[in-house]
């Protein structure tokens, strides 16, 4: 099953104690590039993060935007630095007596200052918090896998489509080429008699002629080449995901022989022809750039 580039899946898991939410999405790059968004407290797990999403994409370019909400009151403590409080108490004894001033420092007062008191959030349990983000992280990579293989699956049929055209293309161009001679020998033919009037004509020197014509126009080497290059990528796609880069050096190895013919092209039919393949084959080639 072929998959696009392009994808979104998005998933919320919520508990009694958080909410995680987690959100991909994804275009088309000639590598895997992840691009991750995240509380600081969950960074500890980018390297377990990328290892989970791996499984579901090979490549793209990935925006992951992950928020964790915590619900626990109970995780947050306040903390008094007795240490502190002493020192500060001590300071102002000392401004006392070497100022002679009053001494009115009060407990409220004193609990006041700077790091007397805190708020202190409680280490958190680490394989609590990654299982809890590991699902989130799972149900997001499956929907998103999931509509990667839908775009997927028109880009094949469209692509499919195409590659039909193609080959009703190669066959105009191979039923055109015995006309291309016989037109050439009759114009030959005309033009001798013209030149020779009541002469002899000879035969074996037109056919010749003929000959060198054919020679020059001949495009069956690259019409069966074509032809088997549309059979490749027709049984690539039917093949399986993480084909993009083959079929793009197919796609190349088609636009080459499509050129030749063009090169080749002795006739209006059949360079209108060949003009259409090379259309038809940089339309596959951009379709080809969104599959992964």
């Amino acid at each position: 099953m072929i998959k696009s580039m392009t994808g979104f899946g998005r998933a919320e898991l919520q508990d009694e104690v958080r909410r995680f939410t987690v959100e991909i999405k994804s275009v088309n790059h000639r590598y895997l590039d992840f691009n991750m968004k995240m509380p600081k407290k969950l960074s500890v797990f980018e390297a377990a993060i990328r290892g989970v999403l791996k499984e579901y994409m090979q490549r793209g370019k990935v925006d992951v935007f992950i928020s964790c909400e915590d619900f626990s009151s109970g995780r947050m403590q306040l903390h008094y630095n007795s240490e502190l409080a002493a020192q500060y108490l001590e300071y102002f004894r000392r401004m006392e007596k070497e100022l002679s001033l009053e001494n009115d420092i009060k407990v409220s007062s004193l609990s006041r200052f700077p790091e007397v008191f805190t708020m202190e959030e409680q280490e958190i349990d680490a394989e609590e918090l990654w299982a809890g983000l590991e699902k989130a992280l799972r149900a997001a990579g499956e929907q998103f896998a999931a509509s990667r293989q839908a775009e997927g699956e028109i880009l094949k049929r469209d692509l499919t489509a195409k590659l039909d055209g193609l080959r009703s293309n190669v066959k105009q161009i191979e039923a055109r080429s015995p006309e291309i001679l016989r037109e050439y020998r009759e114009r030959l033919e005309a033009k001798m008699k013209e030149l020779l009037a009541d002469s002899q004509m000879d035969d074996s020197r037109i056919a010749a002629e003929v000959v060198i014509f054919a020679d020059k126009i001949c495009t069956d080497e690259e019409t069966v080449r074509l032809k088997s290059h549309i059979d490749n990528m027709k049984a690539a796609l039917e093949a399986g995901e993480g084909i993009g880069r083959k079929l793009d050096f197919i796609a190349q190895e088609m636009n080459r022989e499509a050129n030749t013919i063009l090169s080749k092209a002795n006739d209006l039919e059949t360079t209108n022809i060949a003009i259409e393949l090379k259309t038809e084959i940089e339309k596959i080639r951009e379709q080809i750039q969104n599959i992964e």
